[in-house]
């Protein structure tokens, strides 16, 4: 668990998802999250598709100028790639926002779920959902190597109440359904209520999965 900072960032730096995503949880009754098809599974598996969606989520309602400029491209390319996440709800139009002269695009949703073994059985929906992950893995790590290489600059406080933790369990596939469950209701109820006047935004992040032949 780490403080983050998104104003830290420079402009060029690729943009992650600070969103929340759910792989394999039992969380498609949440209004809060986009619940992936094969059809937005694959929209998404797109590397500037995933950065503009991410863009969206963390600082707001942006139009396509605006992206281009964020996430250094040109204004074509968020134009066609939002036009495409558009076609499957994962962005809208801000109405409020929007002028006769250029659309407005948010973000619906807070995060994203999908179950991977939803898309086992067709190979392009598992290259996808692959892709997914392993990119959003990939983001994680940079994530917590910018708090590891800027937690100096951080308060005492701060770099106490942090976290990094690694623990190994024994456990059969229906015990470690169940801790995902009960760590996932302690995070949904931090989540819950008004945010405290001193909060700063919090990246938490948690693997579970079989590990038999650890590389050491």
């Amino acid at each position: 668990m780490v403080p983050i900072r998104a104003v830290r960032r420079p402009r060029t730096t690729c943009i992650t998802p600070l969103h929340k995503y759910y792989v394999s949880m039992d969380s498609h009754d949440d209004p809060r999250l986009a619940h992936l098809d094969s059809a937005s599974l694959r929209v998404l598996a797109h590397p500037l598709r995933t950065r503009l969606l991410a863009a969206l989520r963390l600082y707001g309602p942006a139009t396509s100028t605006g992206l281009a400029k964020r996430l250094d491209t040109n204004t074509g390319a968020t134009s066609y790639h939002l036009r495409k996440l558009e076609a499957v709800g994962l962005v809208t139009e801000d109405a409020d926002r929007g002028t006769g002269r250029e659309r407005w695009w948010k973000s619906p949703h807070e995060g994203t779920s999908w179950v991977t073994t939803e898309f086992l059985d067709d190979p392009g929906d598992r290259a996808a959902a692959d892709w997914l992950i392993g990119t959003y893995a990939q983001m994680n790590a940079r994530w917590h190597n910018d708090w590891l290489e800027a937690r100096h600059q951080w308060s005492r406080a701060w770099q106490d109440a942090a976290g990094d933790s690694s623990s190994e369990l024994f456990l059969n596939a229906e015990q470690l359904s169940a801790l995902n469950r009960e760590l996932h209701e302690v995070i949904n109820r931090y989540s819950q209520g008004d945010r405290e006047a001193n909060a700063e935004r919090v990246k938490v992040l948690l693997y579970s999965f079989p590990a038999p032949e650890p590389h050491l």
